[in-house]
């Protein structure tokens, strides 16, 4: 497929007009699998001057950055109106199932990649224009979806959570037509791949087995290289390494799961092949603990609900199952595959709700003991986040009242909570220790929805104190970060009525 009429140039390899040298160097990495993954083209030039939204300096040192690496050209180059020198950018081909429906050939309708550095990194940009895969869209990405990405990434990454990386997000005034005009907004984000279950999808839908296998061994000896020396499924590589991504996910599941966030747009091509959270839109950390909360208003039918997403990975990883059977060769075997996810996904998880409790050693009913929690705090929708501050704090010897007054009718949590106690009497741990320890598993501050909208509300207004406010105490979480309290909350009453969908 090549570029449209309407699209930017496509980029030859010998073009460097308006380049600039960020002292990057780049390597082939997923271009060296040849043009039919991908469509070579330049970003799309903004219309009017960018301007820094925020940046990240962790980030930045994944690509070897110096620390003043904050310049015009590299606001430039981020921004997608120059090209940082050397590189060679490209939209990837993909297809998938979204909301459970095949939906044939996508791609990157509005990413565009610039190539992977030799750190190790890829740097892809977000909101940089139509592609060959924009599917009549604008390729453009807006502020308020932009700042979101932008802190979550790297909120994600802090709590200890698989995820694509963010660098930096960029803004200008040029417009964009969403429900209504919005400005532009670039991400410059990054991951060791953006490879998703889609991609492999694409190929195995159009019978393109070559590439298929051309990807599979790819990805396999780049990032799984242990398959090639599996004993698993008679020495078959492709069923291992469909095993070992489905074990990546059910653990990042887990992970999900265990903080409250959900992630709102579970399509396969929104599914990373190394087991990472990628693409945020309509994702969102829970505030009162519902386990039928749906966050993406796009979601009438509530597929992508926060109790649904284990199984809709599941599902994802079988249709993941399907596109590798020309490889695997025996759906048997594909589906063996797969089996372990059903026993790592409740392992992961109950070792993390055994560290957000506490308790050091497993014991027969811990699960039931669990669940009983989980129904209490459903009933009421108590505040996740608050709650596991609280009970951190409650062991480590504050009243029992921090906790129990969450509870507008306390008889449930109060016999609980005398199991609780009677749970922990037989640990090795000391009390002191336990809360420590469950102080860096409940973090004080997440991404809430309306902590976001008021950073996106001043930085409309070209205020970005509130997103490097913001950013401070995500990049470390599970600090108590003094004189900062209001970020760490109850809600307010209006947070509720805050509708994030599909549109970006």
């Amino acid at each position: 497929m090549t570029p449209t009429s309407l699209l930017a140039a496509p980029l030859e390899d010998t073009d460097t007009e308006g380049t600039v040298d960020l002292g990057l160097r780049w390597t082939p990495g997923f271009s060296a699998l040849g043009p039919g993954f991908y469509t070579r083209l330049r970003p799309t030039p903004l219309g009017a001057p960018p301007y820094w939204v925020g940046s990240s300096e962790p980030a930045a040192r994944l690509l070897g950055l110096p620390a003043d690496w904050r310049s015009e050209d590299a606001l430039q180059a981020f921004t997608g109106n120059v090209l940082p020198s050397g590189s060679q950018p490209y939209a990837t081909v993909y297809s998938g199932h979204q909301f459970g429906v095949w939906a044939g050939q996508l791609g990157d309708g509005r990413a565009i990649m610039l190539g992977e550095t030799d750190t190790g990194w890829e740097v892809q940009l977000k909101g940089s224009g139509p592609t060959p895969y924009s599917r009549m869209g604008d390729g453009r990405a807006v502020l308020r979806s932009s700042i979101r990405e932008f802190l979550c990434s790297e909120a994600m990454h802090a709590l200890g959570i698989p995820t694509t990386r963010a660098l930096c997000v960029t803004g200008s005034d040029s417009p964009v037509r969403r429900e209504e005009i919005e400005t532009a907004a670039v991400v410059a984000r990054l991951a060791p791949s953006f490879i998703r279950f889609g991609h492999f999808e694409h190929f195995a839908a159009n019978e393109r087995i070559d590439e298929l296998r051309q990807l599979a061994d790819y990805v396999i000896d780049r990032y799984y290289p242990d398959c090639r020396e599996t004993s698993l499924f008679g020495g078959n590589a492709y069923a291992a390494f469909l095993q070992s991504v489905s074990e990546r996910t059910a653990a990042l599941m887990a992970q999900w799961q265990a903080v409250g966030f959900c992630h709102g747009v579970m399509n396969t091509d929104n599914m990373s092949i190394l087991g990472l959270t990628i693409d945020y839109g309509p994702f969102q950390f829970l505030d009162g603990f519902d386990p039928r909360h749906i966050c993406n208003h796009s979601d009438s039918a509530g597929r992508y609900a926060y109790n649904q997403q284990p199984n809709v990975a599941y599902w994802n990883l079988f249709c993941l199952a399907q596109a590798l059977l020309p490889l695997i060769g025996d759906q048997q075997v594909a589906v063996a595959a797969l089996e372990s996810y059903k026993t790592v996904f409740p392992s992961e998880f109950e070792s993390r709700m055994r560290a957000k409790l506490g308790l050091q050693q497993p014991a027969e009913g811990d699960r039931e003991f669990v669940n009983d929690l989980l129904r209490a705090l459903a009933t009421e929708k108590v505040d996740w986040t608050i709650f596991w501050r609280r009970l951190s704090h409650h062991v480590g010897g504050e009243a029992e009242s921090t906790v129990r007054d969450l509870f507008i009718d306390p008889a449930p949590i109060e016999a609980w909570l005398a199991a609780y106690a009677a749970r922990r009497a037989g640990q090795s741990a000391s009390a002191q220790e336990a809360a420590a320890g469950m102080l860096r598993a409940n973090p004080k501050f997440v991404l809430r929805n309306h902590l976001g909208q008021m950073a996106i509300d001043q930085a409309r207004q070209k205020d970005f104190s509130g997103v490097a406010r913001l950013q401070a105490v995500l990049e470390s979480p599970f600090e108590e970060h003094p004189g900062h309290e209001d970020l760490a909350g109850f809600p307010p009453d209006w947070a509720s009525s805050i509708e994030i969908s599909c549109s970006s």
